[in-house]
């Protein structure tokens, strides 16, 4: 009876602290308002101290991210290193995340605690939700235009930007609500890495802009096979066409070429269309053909590319350093890589007199706290990010473009870029090419609308691909009747039917006996176990 009695009691205090999360989950929903725009709580002014108060001893949190390169982590922390010896009363502590996705969820939980961090690696879609607790976020015009403080400003201790040497674009893309609550920090964009010698190989040759007849058609002629049953291009028993990293920027840039509408900066969602449909029925009959595959479904497009069994591999600029024959980067054994001549492209087109292409990469936001000189600390390291000393490594690390004009102008960073295919890892031509085309086209990116719930419709872009890729593949008829019901799907996974900043009292209440239900089966293993252990 003892141990039932404890097991009972165990079971009441876990079913009190579920109640407690879903209770203070509920209250910030209630805080995140009524609609997918509603950012009434949101900061609007910051009050710059007089003078920053260097008797004061501030520590301050940074949350950045950074995959599996050594030389993004080293940056970050030379210049924590390097901004303490200039302000030796802030005290910097980094955290390094791998994903952008688990830094955005790990600012969420940490709401509910008041314990988010000070200065954020993040997304403009990903501050807009911030936007709507309260008073999270801090708006930063006041911070730039201060005479001491601010771009510029006499009492800064490091060569920092002045007003109008962020690339304006760039700048815009973090204004949300009317309000710069970020600064950029590194942009790229996604590039076409191509096996130029099997595209020769196979009797085409490569055009000055790609266009998705092109790619399809190089595709079919990439999948004709030897008697023996291996593909003709390479000889090997694996041959994947094009692969894509991202299903979401694939139907984002798709749409967009194609003048489709996806969502306003109101939050309403356009998405589900006519033009959707005509993409995603181009899409199901390629995947059928085994022209195209994604991320999901295969992994990395750099690991089937430098094997020689991908010929059109889409993915970030960013991700440079892993792609061709030379990358040092590359994930598989050194005897599966073959050799090739690896040509770094724009995105494909249907219109290449009006290129479109995304403009991404990380920002930077500055979160709220109740010392105004913590804020100014965070702002001052917030801006030591912007410096050539920071800028240009970070930027040499992967195919990203600084941020500032003033690091982009530098004689350094010119030489950079003459330097290409020096070496493979500083110089690494695919790299540098890869940075040359976010330069050449900055004109040409554009960016979706920012809005609490763009993430998800996001999310819903590119289900809709991996939805209808999965069907092609047992065997299902992809007819319009059937996209619609694609369409309800994504609706319904992603709440894209009701408000976005707002989660029903319903779905609430289905969540919490799912995570209850669990609990409890949960705890009957455990319970099960101590009793068989006696």
């Amino acid at each position: 009876m003892k141990m039932q009695t404890k097991i009972v009691i165990l079971l009441l205090l876990t079913l009190i602290c579920a109640l407690s999360l879903a209770s203070c989950h509920g209250e910030w929903v209630e805080k995140n308002g009524n609609s997918a725009t509603d950012y009434s709580g949101a900061m609007t002014d910051f009050q710059v101290p007089d003078t920053f108060d260097e008797s004061k001893t501030y520590e301050i949190s940074f949350w950045a991210k950074s995959d599996s390169n050594k030389h993004q982590t080293a940056v970050y922390y030379k210049a924590v290193e390097e901004f303490q010896k200039l302000y030796p009363n802030i005290k910097v502590n980094i955290t390094i995340d791998t994903d952008y996705q688990r830094i955005y969820q790990n600012v969420i939980t940490n709401v509910q605690t008041g314990t988010t961090p000070n200065v954020c690696i993040t997304y403009p879609d990903h501050i807009a939700t911030y936007l709507t607790g309260d008073s999270l976020v801090v708006p930063l015009e006041s911070l730039m235009a201060d005479e001491k403080y601010g771009f510029g400003g006499s009492e800064l201790r490091f060569d920092g930007v002045e007003n109008g040497e962020i690339v304006e674009k760039f700048l815009n893309e973090c204004v949300v609500n009317g309000y710069q609550y970020g600064l950029p920090f590194m942009r790229s964009t996604e590039a076409c890495y191509v096996n130029k010698t099997y595209v020769e190989a196979l009797g085409f040759e490569l055009p000055e802009r790609l266009t998705w007849d092109f790619i399809w058609q190089v595709c079919a002629a990439a999948l004709e096979k030897n008697p023996d049953g291996t593909y003709k291009v390479n000889g090997q028993s694996v041959m994947l066409p094009l692969i894509y990293k991202s299903t979401d920027n694939m139907m984002i840039q798709m749409i967009e070429q194609r003048g489709g509408g996806y969502s306003t900066d109101k939050g309403e969602i356009l998405i589900f269309n006519d033009t959707t449909e005509s993409i995603l029925l181009e899409l199901a009959e390629n995947a059928r053909l085994g022209h195209f595959y994604t991320f999901k479904k295969v992994s990395y497009p750099a690991n089937y590319l430098n094997a020689g069994q991908c010929i059109f591999a889409i993915d970030s600029t960013a991700g440079a350093t892993w792609m061709g024959s030379d990358s040092i980067q590359s994930d598989i054994p050194e005897d599966s890589v073959v050799k090739f001549e690896t040509a770094v492209m724009e995105i494909p087109q249907y219109d290449v007199e009006n290129p479109r292409m995304i403009s991404q990469g990380p920002s930077i936001c500055i979160f709220n706290k109740e010392d105004s000189g913590e804020v100014l600390a965070s702002w001052l390291f917030a801006q030591y990010l912007l410096t050539n000393e920071v800028q240009i490594p970070y930027s040499q690390s992967e195919g990203y473009l600084p941020v500032t004009l003033k690091a982009q102008n530098s004689p350094e960073y010119i030489d950079y870029l003459s330097r290409a295919g020096e070496d493979n890892s500083t110089y690494y031509d695919v790299k540098i090419a890869a940075t040359k085309i976010v330069q050449n086209n900055v004109d040409n990116t554009f960016i979706t609308p920012v809005f609490n719930g763009s993430v998800s419709l996001r999310n819903a872009a590119g289900g809709m691909i991996e939805e209808i890729v999965n069907d092609v593949r047992v065997g299902k008829d992809i007819t319009p009747a059937h996209i619609n019901g694609v369409y309800r799907d994504m609706t319904s996974l992603w709440k894209l039917d009701v408000e976005l900043g707002q989660m029903s009292p319903g779905i609430i209440l289905l969540l919490a006996v799912i995570f209850l239900t669990d609990l409890g089966l949960a705890a009957y293993f455990i319970f099960k176990k101590i009793v068989a252990k006696g």
